[in-house]
């Protein structure tokens, strides 16, 4: 009966560890392997109806101005032999300030094409990059900041190299967000200034919980562990490493902190929490009608004021 008892039990655990693998290998293929579609939680449709009839035209000349720009295309290798790609516009002011937009999760460079002339007009080369595993970039995986943060310092590198760069400015939004935050934990070249960060997570571990709690109604324990340690062997990080709040104690930049007051894609007290973690000058804003990097879309008269004004101030320090 002993014996019984024993071989039901382990034919019981073999069955859960093997539903756990197959989980865990599902939600790594939704979220985490290139080229899979994720429909993210949404946010309500009150959320971002407050932009004005100045903010849309601005919003409007914004994009219209980015898709008639003529884009050199640049390449570099990584730490781990991908081909990473980027967007490059050259400012005719030859000022050597440099701009590196880092854009979200499952979007590419482009889509961080509407803040470039804000950052033109202000005398900034731009670099638009495809993260590893999005757009014209190579890689199987989504690094959610994590190996991404060493690419972009690649990037900064690049730009202070061949283009001249003297003054850099880091800016991402979402994923770039936690990307730039992520960053700022590394040893980072004197030409880089300053960083902002529009709605970034505090870590990935967290936000995936996240989003596993409202897309399917489940406890991260122990479905993200198991991600997680199928994630290390397929990718190469484990999710609890991947840490914004981490990184961000080490930082010494100066940082500007957005994010939007009504968002439910990350939640708004991880901009808290990596604000209240973070070293160096810092700032935070809140934008109340804003829901997940819309405070550009909904405010840009106001975002683009306030950005201006810090970025102004770091390349006088």
């Amino acid at each position: 009966m002993r014996k019984k008892l024993l071989i039901a039990a382990s034919s019981v655990i073999v069955v859960l560890l093997v539903g756990l693998l197959f989980v865990g290998n599902y939600f790594y293929g939704k979220g985490i392997k290139r080229g899979t579609d994720i429909e993210l939680h949404r946010e309500s449709t009150e959320v971002n109806a407050s932009a004005s009839v100045a903010d849309r035209q601005s919003l409007a000349e914004n994009k219209a101005w980015y898709d008639n720009q003529e884009k050199q295309t640049l390449s570099l290798t990584s730490f781990d032999d991908l081909t990473l790609q980027a967007k490059y516009i050259k400012n005719e002011a030859d000022s050597q300030k440099t701009v590196i937009l880092a854009h979200g999760f499952r979007k590419t460079g482009d889509d961080m094409g509407k803040m470039a002339k804000f950052y033109y007009d202000k005398g900034f080369s731009v670099l638009l990059p495809d993260a590893r595993g999005h757009g014209a970039s190579e890689g199987d995986y989504i690094g959610y900041g994590w190996h991404d943060r060493l690419d972009y310092i690649d990037w900064v590198d690049r730009m202070i190299d061949e283009c001249r760069a003297e003054e850099i400015i880091l800016h991402g939004s979402s994923m770039g967000a936690t990307t730039v935050l992520m960053a700022s934990g590394e040893k980072l070249p004197r030409e880089v200034k300053g960083i902002v960060a529009d709605s970034g997570y505090s870590t990935v571990k967290a936000e995936l919980a996240h989003q596993l709690k409202y897309l399917y109604h489940l406890p991260s324990f122990p479905l993200l562990d198991v991600t997680s340690m199928i994630t290390k062997v397929r990718a190469g990080y484990m999710l609890g490493e991947a840490s914004a709040v981490e990184q961000v104690k080490q930082n010494t930049l100066p940082l500007m902190i957005i994010h939007g007051g009504s968002d439910e894609l990350v939640p708004t007290d991880m901009a808290e929490e990596i604000y209240d973690a973070a070293g160096g000058d810092k700032s935070i804003w809140i934008v109340p009608d804003a829901g997940h990097t819309k405070a550009f879309d909904i405010k840009t008269k106001t975002y683009e004021k306030r950005v201006g004004a810090f970025v102004d101030q770091v390349l006088i320090q």
